[in-house]
């Protein structure tokens, strides 16, 4: 595969999750659309990686460890999300949004 290949698929990764992120009302999809924006920067990064030096493992430690931060931040905020829904019954990000005092 090539470099330019690599940046493709980290592109449309990207613009595919910028959308779900910006056109999404819902707190879970937003988190979805935001995990498939960086999962696109570490697609790109790890084709930067096979492209620059293939021969190292450097690069996918790198990934494996930013992977293994993904999924710690998805599982907190999925939490998040199930603490508020239980809380408030809310699950929407305006009426997130408001502060109750």
């Amino acid at each position: 595969m090539t470099l330019e290949t690599f940046l493709l698929l980290a592109a449309a990764l990207f613009c595919v999750g910028l959308f779900g992120a910006l056109s999404q009302q819902s707190i879970v999809m937003l988190i979805m659309g935001l995990e498939l924006m960086v999962n696109g920067v570490l697609v790109a990064g790890a084709g930067f990686w096979y492209w620059v030096s293939p021969g190292t493992a450097d690069g996918q430690v790198l990934v494996l460890v930013a992977i293994t931060v993904m999924a710690l931040e998805m599982a907190m905020g999925f939490a998040v999300v199930t603490a508020l829904f239980r809380a408030r019954d809310v699950d929407m990000t305006d009426d997130a949004g408001d502060l109750r005092g």
